[in-house]
């Protein structure tokens, strides 16, 4: 097991020999200011790197967390908290933050044309996401030998496991249909426990709607509302990515035979990798956040 670094990444490895008592004592901050920027290509082998990225991971962690949970400069608790506070502005100003937080995940989306081929995408990659749990090519589930001689299900990857998104909705009051829902609520079973308990805590925390319908504070109501757009038009752009990298695609595989491609079962073609109906599923999505958004008096 690799255990040290080359000289020249001293100055990382110092750090985190000193890691607990740098964050015991509220100087971790303060050291990692102070720290040089290194750059990486001196490290060799793999394993110099997998230990650089374990060091620095540890690192990153202890900077943020060193104050504990109270401290970290998150949008969605910045919000929570100016609820319970009377002067408005500091909800006013988190609002703000959160919309351009959900914008800069719609453009970060937008990357994803300039990396992935659609009908790789849709031949190649897209089958070692799905799961098999609602999955037609894998009625009856998965035996994992010596864990249980049944079969078991589990969803694959899906948008609907981010804890981000859940976030939003529960922050935002956003209510979806009751099979979509359903859907979304057995997501988070493939969470880490303490995203799942984050996003329980928000939906137990005050409500944000409620909060901006009683205050008759107009900048509030629009900025709430900006908000709910805002992911209503992250997922109207999903849907688009979707359409591209799935409907069509798949439309265009069966008008052509890609032979250089070994292309996936047709029981997948309409179906996103967490088994759902995919399109009739992101539609419904994206209209209940819409009838989120508030009139506005006057």
């Amino acid at each position: 097991m690799q255990k040290e670094l080359p000289d020249h990444y001293r100055p990382w490895m110092e750090i985190a020999s000193k890691l607990p008592d740098l964050i015991g004592s509220h100087q971790l901050r303060a050291q990692v200011n102070e720290m040089p920027l290194l750059n990486c290509q001196f490290l060799k082998s793999y394993r110099e790197q997998r230990l650089a990225h374990l060091v620095l991971s540890l690192i990153t962690m202890g900077y943020v967390w060193q104050e504990g949970e109270a401290q970290p400069a998150e949008a969605l608790v910045e919000a929570m908290n100016a609820m319970l506070q009377p002067n408005q502005d500091s909800l006013l100003q988190a609002l703000q933050r959160l919309r351009l937080s959900i914008q800069d995940i719609t453009r970060t989306l937008g990357q994803m044309h300039d990396y992935v081929d659609p009908d790789i995408f849709y031949a190649v990659i897209r089958i070692f996401l799905s799961g098999w749990k609602d999955n037609p090519a894998m009625p009856v589930g998965l035996i994992y030998e010596g864990v249980s001689t049944e079969p078991l299900k589990y969803s694959g990857g899906s948008a609907a496991q981010s804890t981000v998104l859940h976030a939003f909705d529960e922050f935002l009051g956003i209510c979806h249909s009751k099979e979509s829902g359903d859907f979304l609520l057995n997501m988070r079973d493939y969470m880490p426990p303490s995203h799942k308990a984050f996003i329980e805590a928000i939906q137990s925390a005050p409500s944000l709607r409620d909060h901006v319908l009683s205050s008759g504070n107009g900048p509030l109501l629009s900025a709430y509302n900006q908000c709910v757009q805002a992911l209503a038009d992250l997922r109207s752009y999903h849907i688009t990515m979707v359409t591209k990298y799935l409907i069509t695609s798949a439309a265009k595989a069966k008008g052509r035979k890609l032979s250089h491609l070994p292309g996936p079962p047709q029981a997948l073609e309409d179906r996103g990798t967490g088994g759902t109906t995919v399109l009739s599923f992101l539609k419904s999505v994206r209209n209940k956040t819409l009838e989120a958004i508030l009139p506005q008096s006057g």
